[in-house]
């Protein structure tokens, strides 16, 4: 079924060349000279797609997506943007602004149909049935000291649990402020947590949430932080109990990047873990930070059992050492990330996380392990039906150690 596009754009020429390639592909298009006029067209019509230029007179593509977000008929509606101007600042403005992709003129019509066709398919997903029906597994990554990696590792395992199972799994994005979790997949902050700011509790589902998670081809559905300090604000302990619990209902795993402090919609978070990742760094302040996380946790009453400790190494030597580390904490060390600032740095550059970038590497096996140690029980007791390239390499990492020893 062919599908409305709206095009925004001043020029006339460029105007009638995406029409042309839009049109190629067998959709129906409805042209805009300006953002004001597409905003409006956008309210009086329904539009599955709009492609707005960014430098235009009056309201620029900026604008023009601001304001179309900030209205509820088209806060759903995907946008691509296009324009000249080809450097990273505007690339993040399009972005912030709510865009879902960016493409730099000139561009071949190949690129444009390829575009296209990704934000369609992406929108067309809707829940099933049988996806309703689960008891999901909720993993928090946690840390009381800024710098420890607690995104990186978040990001991480549930690219790694998503890969390695061949099933959808969500990253809560719970650092209101500043989160970053789009960037580590490179997604739009189109839709967030402040799409649902100002709702009830009680009037949030499964349909209000499946529209505002941002997917990632790997498998990864990711719900953003606001893209403004003043909405994360407005997020209180029960929206994110509400949403934690419709999460666990469809997806195997949720996991959870949860800020350093000890705030309502942090505990929230905690609250509903069912594992929770300790992460430190092996330096002084980081292991005290530690330290009053795991007294904290003990005066929360959380089980013991359900805090593990993750040593990850963000910096290259000099560090504390291992024994050191646990017999000042008086609890084991359940995991080690090595040093890895460059892999570290691209894939936050670039989104895209070394367990997709590079899963033959040493940081990318490590990352498949530690999602496979967190992984359901029934899970891990049993080889897939359809085993995944992840879990096929996870496989053969465990017969070489047994044929080691």
């Amino acid at each position: 079924m062919a599908t409305n596009i709206l095009i925004i754009e001043d020029d006339l020429v460029s105007q009638k060349l995406h029409e042309k390639v839009i049109e190629t592909m067998g959709h129906q298009v409805m042209l805009a000279n300006d953002g004001a006029e597409g905003v409006k067209l956008a309210q009086e019509h329904s539009f599955d797609l709009i492609i707005s230029d960014v430098l235009m007179p009056n309201m620029d593509g900026y604008a023009t997506c601001r304001a179309l977000r900030e209205n509820p008929k088209t806060a759903q509606i995907p946008i691509l943007l296009l324009t000249a101007l080809d450097n990273l600042e505007s690339k993040l403005k399009g972005f912030e602004a709510g865009a879902d992709d960016y493409l730099s003129k000139p561009y071949e019509p190949q690129e444009l149909i390829a575009r296209v066709s990704v934000l369609l398919r992406r929108s067309a997903k809707t829940l099933t049935h049988q996806q309703l029906d689960k008891v999901g597994k909720v993993i928090a990554a946690f840390s009381l000291r800024g710098g420890s990696g607690v995104s990186t590792v978040a990001a991480n395992l549930a690219a790694g649990l998503a890969q390695l199972w061949g099933q959808e799994t969500v990253l809560v994005d719970l650092a209101f402020t500043a989160g970053q979790a789009a960037l580590m997949f490179n997604l739009p902050f189109r839709n967030t947590w402040a799409d649902i700011s100002k709702m009830p509790s009680e009037d949030i589902d499964q349909e209000v949430l499946n529209m505002i998670l941002r997917p990632h081809p790997c498998g990864v559905h990711v719900l953003s932080a606001p893209r403004h300090v003043a909405e994360g604000e407005l997020i209180d302990a029960g929206k994110v109990h509400r949403v934690i619990e419709l999460l666990r209902q469809r997806y195997e795993y949720v996991v959870l990047d949860i800020p350093h402090n000890f705030s309502d919609t942090s505990l929230a978070g905690l609250d509903n873990a069912n594992e929770i990742l300790l992460i430190f760094a092996p330096e002084l302040a980081s292991v005290r930070a530690t330290s009053m996380a795991l007294a904290a946790f003990d005066t929360l009453g959380y089980s013991e059992g359900i805090v593990h400790l993750i040593l990850n190494w963000t910096f290259e030597r000099q560090g504390l050492s291992k024994t050191d580390i646990e017999t000042g904490l008086h609890r084991k060390i359940n995991g080690i990330i090595p040093f890895a600032s460059e892999m570290f740095v691209q894939a936050i550059n670039f989104g895209s996380p070394p367990v997709i970038e590079k899963p033959d590497s040493p940081l990318g096996a490590i990352f498949e392990d530690l999602a496979f140690w967190v992984s359901q029980d029934e899970h891990k007791k049993q080889r897939p039906k359809e085993p995944t390239e992840a879990w096929k390499r996870l496989a053969s990492r465990v017969r070489k150690q047994r044929q080691e020893k």
